[in-house]
C-alpha cells in the first residue's frame, strides 16, 4: 500500500508568512493593494491573493509612471528593495509597506557598512548569489551597484581571470539568503586560495532557517522511495532544493500543482514524500498529497 508523507520542514519561511500575513490583513479590509513584484514565487498562491484584490506591478511600472497615486498602499515583498526604489514609490505618492524580511534587512546593513569599509582601501565585496535575483538586486543597491556577483566557481574564476576582482586588494564575501551552504563553501574555498596578501572576510549571510532546511531535506529524499518537490516556476530557491532533492533520490519529481502528476512516477508500495520551497504553501502540499493518494 502506498504511503503519502508531507515534510514537516517544508512551506513558507518566516519572512514570507510576514508578507503574505500583511497582505491578507490589507486585502481582508477590501480595497486595492499592490505588490511590487510577485509577493511569493508560486503561481497558485499568487492567483489565490490576486482573487482577493492583490495588483502586482514591478520596477518598470515605477519608472514609466507619471501621475501620482495618492495614498495608495504598496507592499514590499520579503525580497527587499534598492534605496532608490523606495525614493521613487513615495515620490509618487505610494504609502510604502515595507515587508523586506528581518534577515534581509540585517544583510542589506551589512553591506551599506562593507561598502563604506572597501571604499577608502579600494577593496571590493563579492555576492555569492543569483544575478537579477530581486533579493540581490535589492543588494547591490545598497552599495551604489559596487559589487561583484557570481553565482558558482566558475564565473568566480572568470571575474578573477579578467580582472573584475583583484585578489591583491582586501575583500569582504556575501551571499543571498537563500543560496546553497556548500555551494557557498565552495565559493570561500576557491576564493580563500588565491588571495594574494589581502584580507578575505567571509560573512555568515545564509538564513538559518534555509541551511538548516537543506540538511532536513536531505535527509527526508533519501528516507522516501519517490520525491514530489512542489515549488514555482520562478523561484530561485525551489531549483535550488529540487536539485539537492534530486542529488539524494534519482526519483524526485518537479511540479507547481496536483494537476501535473503523473500516475506512473508511483508504485502501489512506494513510500512517497511531498515536500517544497520556502515559497511553497503548506495547503499546496496538502492538496498534492491528497491528489497522490488519490490516483491509485
Amino acid at each position: 500500500m502506498m504511503r503519502v508523507e508531507i515534510d514537516p520542514h517544508s512551506g513558507f519561511c518566516g519572512g514570507v508568512i510576514r508578507a503574505i500575513g500583511t497582505a491578507e490583513q490589507h486585502l481582508g479590509k477590501g480595497g486595492r493593494l499592490y505588490s511590487l513584484g510577485a509577493i511569493v514565487h508560486n503561481e497558485e498562491e499568487l492567483s489565490r491573493l490576486e482573487a482577493r484584490g492583490l495588483v502586482t506591478i514591478d520596477t518598470e511600472d515605477l519608472r514609466e509612471m507619471r501621475d501620482g497615486v495618492d495614498g495608495e498602499p504598496l507592499l514590499i515583498r520579503a525580497h527587499g528593495e534598492p534605496p532608490q526604489v523606495y525614493a521613487r514609490a513615495r515620490e509618487l505618492g505610494f504609502r510604502v509597506i515595507d515587508c523586506t524580511c528581518p534577515v534581509v534587512l540585517a544583510l542589506q546593513r551589512e553591506i551599506r557598512e562593507a561598502h563604506r569599509r572597501m571604499a577608502p582601501v579600494e577593496g571590493q565585496i563579492v555576492l555569492f548569489g543569483k544575478i537579477g535575483h530581486p533579493e540581490v538586486l535589492g543588494l547591490v543597491g545598497q552599495a551604489e551597484g559596487d559589487v561583484t556577483v557570481v553565482e558558482n566557481v566558475d564565473q568566480l574564476r572568470d571575474r578573477i581571470a579578467d580582472g573584475t576582482l583583484r585578489t591583491y586588494r582586501d575583500i569582504e564575501l556575501f551571499s543571498q539568503t537563500t543560496m546553497s551552504p556548500s555551494g557557498y563553501m565552495q565559493i570561500q574555498q576557491y576564493l580563500g586560495a588565491r588571495m594574494a596578501g589581502a584580507e578575505l572576510t567571509v560573512h555568515a549571510s545564509i538564513c538559518r532557517q534555509v541551511a538548516s532546511r537543506h540538511r532536513e531535506l536531505s535527509e527526508f529524499a533519501r528516507a522516501h522511495d519517490v520525491v514530489v518537490f512542489v515549488s514555482g516556476r520562478d523561484s530561485s530557491n525551489g531549483k535550488v532544493l529540487c536539485e539537492l532533492c534530486r542529488g539524494a533520490n534519482i526519483r524526485t519529481w518537479h511540479i507547481g500543482s496536483a494537476a501535473q502528476l503523473r500516475p506512473e512516477w508511483f508504485g502501489p508500495d512506494d513510500r512517497v514524500g511531498v515536500c517544497g520551497a520556502t515559497s511553497t504553501p503548506k495547503w499546496l502540499l496538502e492538496e498534492v498529497a491528497g491528489a497522490i493518494k488519490n490516483l491509485h
